[in-house]
């Protein structure tokens, strides 16, 4: 029987996170797909299977060509400045926005991954997101944000320079180790003081 419970377990462990990667993909994907049909080809007699989401990748390219090429800066500003200032919306769409430039686009904050001293003999993984804090009279200190495992929240901390340590590392591949609970493999890991 305890044969049969770990082969249990080994299935369970190549099955599980296999099942929720396709799960959550199915879903976003025909969430997508149904919603861009009916918004869009309702008059269609036919269903084509991934029409939708054909036509979810032509808008954002082709909005990301209007913003590059023929919707000028000022417009632009206009429009976020709107969003910015409207109450309950500006909320959401900065969070929103910093989260999605953080992530890609030319303000990319997670690229400097870094080891924090926390206590003697304890030390966490991050990523410097802000050296200068003095427009919120903050000196001496740099802001490090440190994802929780398995889940998308963390925590930003305050800390002095000197108990960080500055990491020669892929920021994607320490952010996989640091959602992983470090059980996702890294090549190597070497510090650089910073």
């Amino acid at each position: 029987m305890k044969k049969i419970f770990n082969y249990f377990l080994r299935g369970l462990v190549f099955f599980f996170p296999v099942f929720a990667t396709f799960y959550v993909m199915y879903v976003t994907v025909n969430w997508a797909n149904t919603t861009f049909n009916n918004l869009f080809f309702d008059w269609l007699q036919y269903d084509i299977p991934g029409l939708g989401i054909i036509t979810v990748i032509v808008l954002i390219s082709f909005l990301g060509f209007l913003i590059k090429f023929c919707i000028s800066r000022p417009i632009l500003n206009f429009f976020e400045s709107l969003l910015a200032r409207t109450p309950l919306v500006k909320i959401v769409y900065s969070s929103v926005k910093d989260l999605t430039e953080a992530f890609v686009g030319d303000k990319k904050k997670f690229n400097r991954p870094v080891i924090v001293k926390v206590a003697d003999g304890l030390e966490r993984f991050g990523f410097l997101t802000e050296e200068n804090l003095s427009k919120l009279d903050i000196v001496d200190r740099v802001a490090v944000y440190c994802p929780h495992s398995y889940n998308f929240s963390g925590n930003l901390y305050l800390v002095d320079p000197q108990n960080i340590k500055v990491l020669d590392q892929n920021p994607s591949d320490v952010m996989k180790f640091i959602i992983s609970a470090g059980v996702t493999k890294i090549d190597k890991v070497n510090a650089i003081e910073a």
